[in-house]
């Protein structure tokens, strides 16, 4: 697998039930881990999915809904026994901010580790990490209460040197950094060597969107254009349009759309109500639109650096 990973945790919605936990995934990038939404049963996930609490960094919050946020109490304690060190910074709203800090002052008063937290705008598009490889985006989502999707993308990576064309002209070490971010080399003798001689292309960026709890909106297209994987909530299928407009959530056809009209690689269903007994009719709905469709299942993992491969992207824990 590559070192860009997704660790699908919880695909369910409002409340937990014996086929689906509520929603919860950890992005695995390069060894770092960063958790999206923590509803209630991640810390058990983690365990299962053998991934190290002392590697968790970050958690983004899409809303201070119940089965988004209500495992994050529980999770910030675990890693306070663990003697978890260093920074964990969740990523929330004003409003998350105070709730969350008044639990753990009252439950976790001493951490060993040093919790923070960065304030998320629900009403605009912007940057909430910066990382030397990776930035993450909050974009604004409609739902019933203040909600935002986040945009994980990877920056561009430097081009591969040709090790037989950096030993035939003896290149400096010192050179060789700014080779591979696309200049051209003089030689000593005041030749030139152009950079495309001397290097193959990088490896592509990848990027991940994920979409939470959100009404149909067809301008979100926009803002997900071209991403190679998107999440995007399903918690119904067709028959149920009336009663996913009444409570902003989307059918599995309608996030079928977005994929389309964003022209996307890959499209993630997730965030399934408890009423349906399997999500065939989500998968053959969406599919209908948008064929480069996964359903996702708890303990699923997605390749997310093989994006021109769908099926071999996907593994399941067992």
């Amino acid at each position: 697998m590559s070192d860009f990973k997704l660790n699908i945790l919880g695909c369910g919605s409002a409340t937990p039930s014996l086929r689906h936990l509520p929603a919860c995934q950890v992005i695995d990038y390069r060894g770092s881990l960063m958790m999206i939404d923590c509803g209630e049963g991640a810390q058990l996930s983690m365990r299962r999915q053998r991934l190290k609490f002392s590697r968790l960094n970050h958690i983004f919050i899409s809303h201070l809904h119940g089965d988004h946020c209500l495992g994050l109490p529980g999770l910030l304690s675990t890693l306070a026994l663990q003697d978890k060190g260093g920074a964990l910074t969740v990523h929330t709203f004003a409003d998350g901010v105070k709730i969350f800090s008044e639990i753990m002052d009252f439950f976790c008063r001493e951490r060993p580790f040093d919790l923070q937290f960065n304030v998320v705008d629900s009403t605009r598009r912007q940057t909430v990490l910066d990382l030397p490889g990776l930035a993450v985006e909050a974009i604004p989502l409609r739902h019933r209460v203040p909600c935002v999707g986040y945009i994980f993308r990877e920056k561009p990576k430097p081009r591969h040197l040709r090790g037989d064309m950096v030993k035939f002209l003896d290149i400096p070490v010192s050179k060789l950094h700014d080779i591979k971010c696309g200049a051209d080399y003089a030689a000593p003798d005041g030749r030139v060597f152009a950079n495309d001689m001397l290097t193959t292309p990088a490896d592509p960026a990848i990027s991940y969107a994920y979409c939470s709890d959100t009404v149909f909106t067809p301008s979100l297209a926009r803002e997900v254009e071209g991403v190679d994987w998107l999440y995007h909530e399903a918690t119904y299928t067709d028959e149920a349009s009336v009663r996913a407009r009444e409570r902003y959530h989307s059918t599995a056809s309608e996030a079928a759309r977005i994929a389309a009209d964003a022209h996307v690689g890959h499209l993630l269903l997730g965030h399934f109500s408890k009423a349906y007994t399997d999500e065939s009719t989500h998968l053959a709905e969406a599919r209908a639109i948008f064929p480069s469709t996964t359903v996702c299942d708890e303990g699923m993992i997605v390749d997310l650096g093989q994006r021109h491969d769908r099926d071999r992207s996907l593994a399941r824990v067992r």
